[in-house]
């Protein structure tokens, strides 16, 4: 039986990729929408059984505020969140709030179903391994904690950075090699690299990577210069 749900995340991109996913395998998606800072109210206002909440920094303060506000308001929706691989302090932070769940952002679509389903049935859905991590963490504190989205970024080149940035903006090849003043057959033989290096499937899947970890905010303030590529 299909899940009545809503999908928000800051990305609109991401969370209608994520919406028509979910329609696809049968479920009532009442919404998608973004920014997460204003979902509280739609999610009120339409009381979905579950609302997928996608946020790529789950340890920011008050980030997890409508969350809170849906628990107070409509207790009977259950929230799932999909982020990052969490810190404790962040997955600590969801459940806090009064989420149902936690969900890695390159979770497969099977796995976000499970865990629709657990939250609408009342149960805690987070994948033992996530838990696992985030106490081995809490005993055994890194010096200094690994960020995934510089980690990323310095795998890519300049002109890489560019075409994710593009690939997460919706351009397909076309407009890549246009927007970029190169060949069709360059622009992408830079994709599959890029995805190549980010060790993921699809340009989909690289956008919801490259967002979750704020790789592309961080992109953005990377000063872009000649790389040697065509």
């Amino acid at each position: 039986m299909g899940v009545r749900l809503m999908v928000v995340d800051d990305h609109r991109l991401l969370a209608e990729a994520l919406a028509s996913a979910l329609k696809l395998r049968g479920h009532r998606v009442l919404a998608s929408a973004a920014p997460t800072s204003g979902s509280a109210e739609l999610v009120v206002s339409r009381a979905p059984e579950v609302c997928l909440f996608g946020t790529a920094a789950p340890s920011e303060p008050g980030v997890f505020d409508p969350i809170v506000r849906i628990g107070r308001e409509r207790p009977q929706v259950a929230v799932v969140v999909l982020g990052p691989v969490p810190s404790p302090r962040g997955i600590a932070a969801a459940f806090a709030a009064g989420a149902a769940g936690y969900v890695r952002h390159d979770e497969r679509i099977e796995g976000v179903e499970r865990a629709m389903v657990k939250a609408r049935a009342g149960e805690a859905a987070v994948a033992p391994q996530l838990l696992r991590g985030a106490f081995s963490e809490l005993l055994h504190p890194a010096v200094q904690p690994d960020d995934e989205g510089q980690r990323l970024l310095r795998m890519l080149t300049p002109r890489e950075v560019e075409v994710l940035v593009r690939v997460a903006e919706g351009e397909d090849t076309r407009l890549i090699a246009a927007g970029m003043g190169i060949a069709p057959s360059t622009a992408r033989t830079h994709v599959q690299r890029v995805l190549m290096k980010l060790g993921v499937g699809s340009r989909l899947e690289a956008a919801a990577l490259a967002a979750r970890t704020g790789l592309l905010d961080r992109a953005a303030g990377t000063p872009q210069g000649p790389d040697g590529l065509a």
